[in-house]
């Protein structure tokens, strides 16, 4: 059984003046909503994730409880379930799917919840890594409808090092002799091993591989570690649909678009949402000093850092039963719970 559904959006129109013809956008809601339409929550995806991933972020006595939350997880545009170049038709299909900036996303997002199911504020937007990234971009982009965030993990801006970061995933993933400029006849294995070899570097810190800590997710050897994300991006993804989302990410910037035409600082100021910005302290490519930088320029936003050797991947649940605690505490924090 599916467990998605989907919003037609049309012929949809891109930040860059391209139309993404047909456009689909993929999300799932729990919960009810409220009779005052009060209690929504609005969880992107990350970059490897999915609706059903974000669901290891709610649940019963949790902070966000579907038994008194609205929870709307929509889904990133080239995450496979959403527009992608996978399950899009000629022209817009694998390496011709057209760039999809935040902006797009939001936009995109913003007609699913305002237009489709009538909502008119969002008590809280939250999400990890780029899903983190898209709650910045919701509070800048609607700010008199967003009351709350809380990026993890994330940015309001991709560094010029995390671009790099990206572009070493990328080159791996693009060297199978089977790549064929995105048009391959089978997917290109080799690639989507190195891409997953190379990432396994980045998402976790080097104290997390000197105090053997892979061994708590049952990898005796850092090499069983590789083999399972290698594993994971033959299985699990698309590599045109990888690069689709890894453009979104690199073309990332709350200012990119109309409302403030590239002006960071004042993209951020006016962020009138109440935001708790957590990063986690050994994190390799959302250091907390970026986060450090966006509080001071936001208007109502506190710097909470975790401590943590698991590095980026210490928000992906189950990993790390500290971060959760942190997250869950400072979500009720944030909607006065």
């Amino acid at each position: 059984m599916q467990d998605y559904r989907i919003y037609p959006l049309g012929d949809f129109p891109l930040l860059s003046g391209e139309v993404l013809k047909d456009a689909k956008l993929a999300y799932q809601t729990y919960g009810t909503l409220s009779p005052r339409r009060d209690n929504v929550i609005v969880l992107p995806t990350f970059y490897t994730g999915t609706n059903s991933r974000n669901e290891g972020y709610f649940g019963p006595g949790r902070a966000i409880d579907p038994d008194r939350h609205f929870i709307v997880s929509p889904n990133l545009f080239g995450n496979g379930r959403s527009s992608s170049p996978s399950n899009t038709p000629p022209p817009q299909d694998g390496p011709r799917f057209p760039l999809v900036q935040m902006w797009d996303n939001i936009a995109a997002q913003h007609r699913l919840i305002h237009d489709h199911l009538g909502i008119r504020r969002i008590a809280l937007v939250a999400g990890w890594s780029m899903a983190g990234c898209q709650s910045y971009q919701w509070a800048a982009q609607y700010p008199d409808m967003v009351q709350a965030i809380l990026p993890f993990c994330a940015s309001a801006r991709t560094s010029p090092h995390n671009f790099v970061f990206l572009e070493g995933v990328k080159a791996a993933l693009c060297a199978d002799r089977n790549w064929n400029g995105g048009n391959y006849a089978s997917p290109p294995v080799a690639g989507l091993k190195a891409f997953g070899r190379v990432y396994a570097g980045w998402a976790f810190s080097q104290a997390f591989f000197r105090e053997g800590l892979y061994r708590q997710l049952r990898f005796e050897t850092v090499e069983e570690l590789l083999l399972d994300w290698e594993q994971d991006h033959v299985h699990g993804w698309d590599a045109n649909n990888l690069l689709a989302k890894l453009a979104t990410w690199q073309a990332g910037d709350i200012s990119a678009g109309p409302l403030y035409n590239g002006d960071f600082r004042a993209a951020l100021a006016a962020i009138k949402a109440r935001a708790i910005l957590m990063p986690c302290t050994h994190d390799l490519y959302f250091p907390p000093e970026d986060n450090e930088a966006e509080a001071r320029q936001m208007p109502s936003a506190a710097f909470r850092p975790f401590d943590s050797p698991w590095g980026h991947c210490a928000a992906n649940p189950g990993n790390d039963s500290g971060f959760a605690d942190q997250l869950d505490a400072s979500i009720r924090e944030l909607l006065g719970d």
